[in-house]
């Protein structure tokens, strides 16, 4: 389910037909909204301690931010979060490394999707 505080939609978990499997351990799955069609995404990571990496709580503040707010610059995203150009700028990258935002034709950054679900299995050594 999406975050209460953002305008995004629910997440549907129905994956579509022919999308690879989540690989073992942690996952962040984002439902694509970028055309009618709404195809899903996933990205995973090999470890909880990697997807925390990427993950930060300033980094997800950021997307909690950026969703549904349409194309911003990263100075707009900046004094949205109340935080320094330099550092959004760094957590920026991180998170379209991670492919979590894209950058539009003009340069501005997008959170393309309705929602984010974080899922991860912790099992009994």
């Amino acid at each position: 389910m999406a975050d209460p505080g953002c305008a995004c939609s629910a997440w549907h978990s129905a994956a579509p037909s022919g999308a690879p499997a989540a690989p073992e351990g942690p996952a962040v799955e984002a439902k694509a909204a970028r055309c009618r069609s709404r195809r899903e995404a996933r990205i995973g990571f090999a470890t909880a301690e990697l997807l925390w990496q990427v993950l930060t709580a300033k980094r997800w503040e950021l997307l909690k931010t950026l969703c549904g707010a349409g194309p911003v610059s990263i100075r707009e995203a900046a004094r949205r979060v109340g935080r320094d150009v330099k550092a959004v700028h760094g957590d920026v990258t991180a998170l379209l490394n991670a492919g979590l935002l894209t950058r539009t034709g003009d340069g501005a950054i997008l959170f393309p999707y309705d929602a984010v679900k974080v899922e991860f299995m912790l099992r009994a050594a």
